[in-house]
């Protein structure tokens, strides 16, 4: 069964060294028919499980036995299912700023930061937090952030020596997020995953953060929208259109489209995602080696890190 495997990969791709209690209850579910059936009800693309369980902890279905797991989310199946119809994966990650930082910060500034698929924009404040890569230690001009991101890298990473200037952030969303709002605060606790508490002290304190100083976020297809956000960006900036685990949604046509339409504005175009979303990609990556969950980092559609997809490792086979 098609949606059985999913939460098989999801227990064994994604959760296994990251949230014990979401690998169990992946590998639980994946061999639970009634459950299955249950979740099969919705379209195709909401029944990510990341999507469904957080869905089921915002509505009440959080027993740790698996027993009770199952009946609170037969019990509350009407509430999570509208749930997850009504809201989207939109696990804004701010770890992952530490794998964008050194591509962001060998680009000339001030920069203007566009983000698609951004979420709350959370990843537009990479000049607001602390950084610690192995053993160099990168903060803010004006002293340590709240949000401090660990890093582990190989290979020769150009780890800058100070953050760059941003000066304009601006993304867009489907469905943006208010990092002030919060219903829209709990849904983003709700995506960080069970036992990744370190995880969710960074979400609060990012959105600290980009709530006292908001973006510019319009609701809307990326395809439709990056033209106008890059255009609209000041002219004596570097633009940069960034996006993390985000063409992953898209279908492969709209990947194409979103390629030829960012090559031919003028921006930077700085990706991370999933090793086999970009396909064009994939003859100039190196052998991977394991099995663990990792994003492609490319400036400018040329590859050259595998990052961590939480931004805690970066591995860098590109030139220095």
């Amino acid at each position: 069964m098609e949606l059985a495997q999913r939460f098989r990969d999801f227990a064994l791709r994604e959760a296994g060294d990251n949230s014990p209690l979401y690998h169990q209850r992946a590998l639980d579910i994946s061999t639970d028919h009634e459950v299955l059936a249950l979740i099969n009800r919705l379209p195709t693309d909401k029944q990510q499980p990341n999507l469904v369980l957080a869905a089921a902890r915002v509505n009440g279905a959080t027993a740790v036995p698996y027993s009770e797991f199952r009946d609170q989310l037969r019990a509350n199946w009407q509430a999570i299912s509208a749930t997850a119809l009504r809201r989207r994966t939109q696990t804004n990650e701010a770890g992952r700023a530490a794998t964008l930082l050194p591509v962001l910060a060998r680009l000339p500034g001030p920069l203007s930061l566009i983000e698609v698929g951004a979420s709350a924009g959370l990843c537009l404040y990479p000049d607001r937090f602390s950084y610690r890569y192995d053993t160099v230690a990168l903060d803010p001009s004006d002293g340590p952030s709240p949000v401090v991101l660990t890093c582990k890298t190989t290979g020769p990473v150009p780890i800058p020596d100070r953050l760059p200037r941003v000066v304009h952030r601006a993304g867009v969303d489907l469905n943006p997020l208010d990092a002030g709002d919060s219903e829209d605060r709990q849904w983003l606790s709700a995506l960080v995953w069970p036992g990744q508490d370190e995880r969710l002290t960074r979400l609060r304190a990012a959105c600290e953060i980009t709530a006292a100083d908001p973006p510019t976020l319009v609701s809307g297809d990326l395809n439709e929208q990056v033209t106008e956000l890059v255009h609209a960006a000041p002219k004596d900036s570097t633009v940069v259109v960034f996006h993390s685990a985000v063409l992953t949604y898209l279908s492969p046509q709209a990947r194409a489209d979103f390629r030829a339409t960012v090559r031919n504005l003028p921006c930077h175009w700085v990706s991370q995602e999933g090793t086999g979303v970009l396909t064009w990609q994939a003859d100039r990556l190196p052998p991977r080696e394991g099995a663990a969950a990792r994003m492609v980092l490319a400036l400018d559609d040329e590859p050259l890190a595998f990052a961590g997809p939480h931004g805690q490792s970066l591995d860098w086979f590109g030139p220095a």
